[in-house]
């Protein structure tokens, strides 16, 4: 079968990647991919939210299934698009329908669902400027720090921590006014849940769900976790301190509720679900959906998998997922990012990138790149990850950064301590 995957980051690179292993599969499109997912498909020049060009490339192309990668393409509609399309609506779309999608592209729809749902998450209080009183009030009722959230996607930028209640309520002012864009229309107000993060991934055809391997990111550009946010710096999969008991109160508390939640309010979700949890005293609590895959935790997670990926994407399709074997690595996987300088702040494009012909035992995942005149150039913040195998995490580490120190470009900068808070 011939399959679109829409993107362009280490992510797709990832899932290219595996989905080109399988037997199933005779021709791969990425659209618009980057330099890493020409090696193993063939890169389209479309945005992958021009749904119309979608169309037509689909169509000439003989397209059985269409995988989304990142965020946008859902939650402005794609899949829908293709249900109501009469030419269209028989090619599965891997993701969930545009409302599904609201469970990222909208905090205060996400925050509305778990009190529904009674899946555990912090509280809160949705403030636009029609109530900006109480939201002032509520902020005065909470603990240092706060949290504000843009309820609308801000490109992973929308979240500050404050520790200050003056400036919080500053803060609060300067969303609700613009400060990122229709995004901070709506603001969530949320008490500060201290412990330590995870991620887990869920596979579902609307119906039944898959486990993924859970993994951790480091989203801070500068080592101990300081800095600014990035979109992150590296990732470990599996981690220490999510242990048997941990997930079973995952999927009982916050996975089956979740997917029945799905079920009982007729939300068509056909696709991955991304639970951004915080560990507080051993209880999971949810601190986001994503309606996708996250990136890098990508590049660990799905290097773990050894099922045929392009049959458990049928599964999802064919709403049969629970009959298929989902095998993964008892190894260690590690990502270490490298990016470019200035990030994520401003930085240049088109540095020639040298070394990737030196590199052994790693998987080398493209996020930012673009071949020109046969060169490999830097094409974005976070450029490349570099991925280890290791019978621990420290072993998996070491590979991933002797091959990163290998890799060159000017003004590369990664993270020499990513795993440093776990076990």
């Amino acid at each position: 079968m011939n399959i679109i995957l829409l993107g362009s980051g280490g992510r797709e690179h990832a899932l290219a990647w595996k989905i080109k292993q399988s037997p199933k599969i005779d021709r791969l499109f990425i659209a618009p991919g980057n330099a890493g997912t020409a090696q193993v498909g063939i890169n389209v020049p479309i945005a992958a939210t021009d749904f119309e060009v979608l169309k037509k490339t689909v169509l000439e192309n003989d397209i059985k299934m269409v995988v989304v990668g990142p965020e946008d393409p859902l939650v402005k509609g794609v899949y829908d698009f293709f249900k109501q399309d009469a030419e269209l609506k028989n090619i599965p779309v891997i993701g969930p329908s545009q409302q599904g999608a609201q469970l990222e592209g909208s905090k205060d729809f996400a925050k509305a669902f778990m009190m529904r749902h009674k899946i555990p998450t912090a509280q809160y209080l949705s403030v636009t400027k029609e109530n900006l009183s109480q939201g002032v009030g509520f902020l005065a009722s909470l603990k240092p720090p706060y949290v504000l959230k843009a309820d609308g996607l801000a490109a992973g930028k929308g979240v500050l921590i404050i520790d200050n209640l003056s400036e919080a309520q500053k803060e609060l002012n300067a969303m609700l006014n613009g400060r990122f864009g229709k995004a901070g229309e709506k603001v969530v107000i949320e008490e500060f849940l201290s412990g330590i993060e995870c991620s887990v991934f869920v596979m579902t055809d609307g119906k039944s769900y898959k486990i993924l391997p859970e993994a951790k990111d480091y989203k801070r550009i500068g080592e101990k976790d300081t800095g600014l946010n990035t979109g992150g710096m590296g990732a470990v999969s599996p981690v220490s301190f999510v242990d048997r008991d941990f997930m079973k109160k995952v999927e009982e508390r916050i996975v089956i509720p979740t997917i029945e939640g799905l079920k009982a309010e007729k939300i068509d979700y056909k696709g991955f679900i991304f639970l951004g949890l915080i560990n507080v005293n051993d209880n999971p609590v949810v601190i986001e959906y994503n309606c996708r895959l996250g990136d890098p935790e990508t590049e660990v997670v799905i290097p773990r998998i050894q099922s045929d990926f392009v049959d458990l994407l049928n599964g999802i399709a064919q709403e049969n997922l629970a009959e298929k074997k989902l095998l993964i690595d008892e190894r260690s996987a590690t990502t270490v990012m490298l990016v470019s300088g200035g990030y994520p702040g401003d930085y240049e494009k088109g540095k020639i990138i040298s070394g990737l012909d030196k590199l052994e035992n790693s998987l080398i995942f493209h996020a930012g790149t673009v071949e020109k005149d046969e060169k490999i150039l830097t094409n974005g913040g976070r450029v490349i990850a570099v991925t280890s195998y290791g019978k621990n995490k420290n072993e998996a580490l070491e590979q991933s950064f002797k091959n990163a120190e290998i890799i060159c470009f000017d003004g590369k900068y990664y993270r020499k301590d990513i795993g440093f808070d776990l076990a």
